[in-house]
């Protein structure tokens, strides 16, 4: 049975589903004009409702019997929210009847009655207010005795007979239940009112209140009571400040005892300041958190691999040579003999270059090819127009159900291509929207702008290149995410993720004369990576790789564990143990075979399956750990309003360090929450300034703004609905498709002039 949502009728006209639609429900149906009837369609399993309102739509999705069949294809959060929003509707219509109950004393409704009132309520629309009139007329229907109630229970209501006084108290109390939610919301807008005056006037960054402390901030503040006092000026310079260090030092404490049981990874972070100053942020990073160590100006000393070498030295010996693994910095010339230097220096660490700034080399040279680059810009010139119209853009979130085309990424060309794959993700709904009524009745329609998007949009042929250029770079951002990952180390991951990103060109493309353009760049990029034996011992000691690679292991693969062995683990003697227990991994002996760790290769962490069942392995499961649980990336971006170019700047001994404190604390503090909150929080608005430095390309209008594009009113923007990511295609785990089979020796072996015999190049397991 397909598990595709069934097609519509065609003659049924599409309608978009305006902001004011609040009820849940709304999200995960679309709406549908069939002459002067509206139906609605499940997103999940194409059925069609032609009655019965969003309501049985929800019945629908939760799965509740009665007036809907139930979804067999529904996401089981889905199907929860839904139940909990039916629930919600139970309980408000309970909380009326009492209210009723209250005021005249009548029994309650039945059932069918009051389900028809509560069908015809917006569940989300919050507490529905009940309106008393100023004065009740001698045969108003709501003054009836509790005697008369009781007497005519049962029978129908226009029969019950009416009274001339009404229960003063009870009405009291339905006036009373209104005035505190009016005075509720009121507060509520006070207090956002004063909190949005603070942060305008004091410059804070909009994007603070996504912080964690925010809301625990505001929590404290009310159980302070009235009266609360603010801290001043100097107490946030002084003993607050003072406080702070030392909190953060105790949570650091926590980390550097981990680094003696899963080593650690120094990351040297470059980035160039406004002035063109380069500052260094060097920090250590392990499975419990990553800390920031120190910030230094390093635009003297960068052309004198000499000069960084004696500060990468002075680090790695701050941290410890013994919990050290790897020191990752990028890839320029003077890091690579600064590096190449340590680890002489050093026999037990090795030097990387940083995996996420080679991928995303990969990324801006895959934009470079002709028609990549041709298909690009068509895109951007969709994007532009859309969003410099606050009528197109209005119109596009109502027809992508909340969705934007544009995606900000970490970088300017990762953003290109999850762009592109975003809006390929919502061809139908943009389909959908330039053929609609209400485009062809919108004045911005008839602009070069939006006749330009009318083209594109209907184009097979760049929606055909759109398509192709997703599945060509789609791979390689699954392996940017990985290796940019706060919740998983890459290592693991790393190797498999560039060889399926290869494997799935070659089999897209077909011919080697095609796909081996691609291979090219790949190559050029990771060829200082693929001399790094952490990758492929990180390969070897992931058994969700390990144990599906089908005969022999490839010959890069085993030289790289061997060569881990010898450098990480100096004592000869364990060294032959490790090579002894190697066999046990291996075949599977012992509790490596059983059922629930041949389940669990799947399921676990790496490091967490060898520290679940490597038991009987002790010396191979230590080197396991420490491997596995290592990064693959330098770049950790969360460094922006922190004062790091003032602390550089400052002169006075005493402000400097003081500004050197406020630094670690903040930078600190950030990484925490980065490492360890699961908060969800706000997507980035494409058109925010605050992502304008990876978006500009696709949402910057011309100089001509207001004459190219029109309607540039910015208050005239719907608020912006939560996104519906049923539309936006597969959301697996980046590493869930990386474990078939490793079987393409083409792919290990590289791209020779002359193919060289495979048998030279394998070793039997």
């Amino acid at each position: 049975m397909s598990l595709l949502p069934q097609p519509i009728a065609s003659s049924l006209e599409p309608v978009p589903i305006n902001s004011q639609k609040h009820d849940p429900a709304w999200k995960h149906c679309q709406m549908f004009k069939n002459g002067d009837r509206v139906q609605l369609k499940c997103l999940y399993c194409g059925k069609v409702f032609k009655g019965g309102g969003i309501h049985r739509i929800k019945e629908h999705l939760a799965g509740q019997k009665g007036n809907a069949s139930t979804c067999l294809r529904v996401p089981p959060d889905v199907r929860i929210l839904m139940q909990q929003s039916l629930d919600g509707v139970v309980v408000k219509k309970k909380k009326k009847q009492k209210i009723a109950e209250e005021i005249t004393g009548i029994s309650p409704l039945p059932t069918g009655e009051m389900d028809t009132f509560g069908n015809e309520c917006d569940v989300n629309s919050g507490l529905q207010l009940l309106a008393v009139p100023e004065t009740l007329e001698p045969d108003s229907s709501l003054l009836v005795t509790r005697e008369e109630g009781k007497n005519n229970r049962g029978t129908d209501r226009r029969k019950r007979g009416r009274v001339k006084r009404a229960d003063k108290n009870a009405i009291s109390d339905a006036v009373a239940i209104n005035s505190i939610a009016l005075d509720s919301k009121r507060g509520n807008n006070q207090v956002h009112m004063a909190i949005a005056r603070f942060i305008y006037d004091a410059g804070v960054p909009l994007d603070a209140v996504n912080s964690v402390y925010f809301q625990q901030m505001i929590d404290a503040i009310v159980s302070g009571g009235p009266g609360v006092a603010a801290p001043s000026y100097h107490d946030l310079r002084s003993w607050i400040l003072k406080n702070s260090v030392e909190e953060v030092k105790n949570d650091i404490n926590q980390y550097m005892v981990a680094w003696g049981r899963t080593g650690c990874s120094v990351l040297v972070d470059q980035w160039n300041t406004h002035d063109g100053r380069i500052l260094i942020n060097i920090l250590a990073h392990c499975p419990e958190g990553i800390t920031f160590l120190r910030s230094v100006d390093v635009s003297v000393m960068m052309n004198s691999s000499d000069a960084l070498y004696e500060l990468l030295k002075e680090v790695v010996e701050e941290v410890g040579v013994r919990n050290v693994l790897q020191v990752i910095t990028s890839a320029e010339e003077q890091y690579l003999v600064a590096g190449k230097r340590l680890s002489d220096t050093f026999s037990t660490l090795y030097w990387a270059p940083c995996a996420f700034h080679c991928l995303d080399l990969m990324l801006e040279d895959f934009g470079k090819l002709e028609w990549i680059s041709a298909t690009l810009e068509q895109a951007k010139s969709i994007a532009r127009f859309v969003y410099n119209n606050n009528v197109v853009l209005n119109m596009m979130r109502r027809y992508t159900f909340g969705n934007d085309i544009v995606v900000p990424g970490m970088t300017r060309f990762a953003t290109n291509f999850m762009t592109l794959k975003r809006m390929v993700d919502l061809k139908q709904n943009l389909q959908d929207m330039i053929t609609s009524q209400e485009w062809m009745d919108c004045p911005c329609s008839k602009k070069p702008g939006g006749l330009e998007m009318l083209d594109l949009i209907s184009s097979h042929s760049f929606w055909s290149s759109c398509i192709l250029i997703v599945h060509l770079t789609d791979p390689l951002l699954r392996v940017l995410k990985i290796v940019s990952s706060e919740k998983r180390p890459a290592m693991g991951y790393v190797y498999a993720g560039i060889y399926r990103a290869k494997e799935t060109i070659k089999k897209e493309l077909v011919k080697k004369e095609d796909y081996i353009i691609y291979w090219n760049i790949i190559d050029n990029r990771w060829e200082q990576q693929w001399h790094v034996p952490l990758h492929a011992a990180g390969f070897y000691l992931n058994p969700k790789f390990f144990y599906r690679i089908e005969g022999d292991i490839h010959t890069e693969i085993v030289s790289g564990m061997f060569d881990c062995i010898e450098r990480l683990v100096p004592d000869i003697k364990i060294q032959d143990k490790i090579i002894k227990e190697l066999n046990a991994y291996k075949n599977s002996i012992g509790d490596f075979g059983r059922k629930m760790a041949i389940r669990a290769r799947d399921t676990l962490l790496p490091a967490e399956w060898w520290s679940t069942y490597g038991g009987s392995c002790p010396n191979l499961a230590r080197l396991a750990i420490r491997v596995l649980s290592q990064p693959c990336s330098s770049i950790v971006n969360k460094r922006n309003q922190i004062p790091f170019e003032q602390m550089h700047d400052s002169r006075n001994c005493l402000e400097h360090q003081r500004l050197t404190d406020l630094v670690f604390v903040q930078y600190n503090l950030r990484l925490m929450q980065m490492f360890h909150m699961n908060r969800e929080q706000d997507p980035r608005d494409p058109i925010s300034s605050d992502s304008s430095d990876v978006i500009d390309d696709w949402v910057s209008g011309k100089e001509t703004c207001l004459e190219d594009y029109g309607n540039s009113d910015w208050m005239a923007l719907d608020p912006p609905p939560s996104g519906n990511s049923m539309l936006l295609g597969s959301s697996t785990d980046e590493a869930e498709d990386l474990g078939a089979g490793f079987d393409d020796y083409e792919i290990f072996n590289r791209v020779k002039d002359e193919e060289d015999n495979i048998e030279d190049n394998v070793v039997s397991q």
